[in-house]
């Protein structure tokens, strides 16, 4: 007899029951990665647990609204996204955080010959994306680091599809010379 961990749609439909082990396990397997989302937008510790914590409370009180499970994921990232971008714009500082702290990688060599690219590190790239202006970083982060394509940028920053491609050209172009002065 083999013990088999349930997959994710299973554990929604139990949540969907108000089951409480299912919600747990659902917190444990995506609690890191929308820490991280939110921490990338929020750029505050404290904040983004918040965050991270509200969003698991909506998903959880709002699973009516999920109409696939598959989706969960993709749902509860967006809700994170959202609520982050909410905070931002109520507390409308620029709070710095650790390097430390955040856990992921920057892989975007878009305009820099991959040599050049390859020799700048990590720290360096995360701490210049930390110095432009938040709707620049907001919007770098959306794109490479989440995987959000424009359009769902212009949905989650209220924003046209011309000025989501304009503010993430410029956003672009802003880190490159950046990283050119380091």
């Amino acid at each position: 007899m083999s013990l088999t961990q349930p997959n994710t749609e299973q554990l929604i439909g139990a949540c969907r029951k108000h089951n409480q082990n299912a919600q747990l396990e659902i917190y444990n397997r995506y609690y890191k990665a929308m820490y991280n989302t939110a921490l990338r937008i929020v750029k505050d510790s404290a904040e983004a647990e918040d965050i991270m914590q509200e969003a698991f409370l909506t998903a959880f009180t709002k699973l009516s609204m999920l109409a696939d499970d598959k989706m969960f994921g993709a749902w509860l990232k967006k809700i994170v996204v959202n609520a982050s971008l909410t905070a931002l714009r109520k507390n409308n500082i620029h709070l710095e955080v650790g390097i430390e702290a955040i856990e992921y990688t920057l892989n975007d060599t878009n305009g820099m010959p991959e040599e050049d690219f390859t020799a700048v590190k990590t720290n360096t790239v995360l701490s210049t994306l930390n110095e432009l202006k938040d709707s620049y970083s907001t919007a770098l982060s959306l794109h490479f680091v989440e995987g959000y394509d424009y359009e769902e940028i212009c949905q989650i920053m209220n924003i046209s599809y011309s000025n989501c491609r304009t503010l993430i050209s410029r956003a672009k172009e802003s880190l490159r010379k950046k990283l050119q002065l380091v």
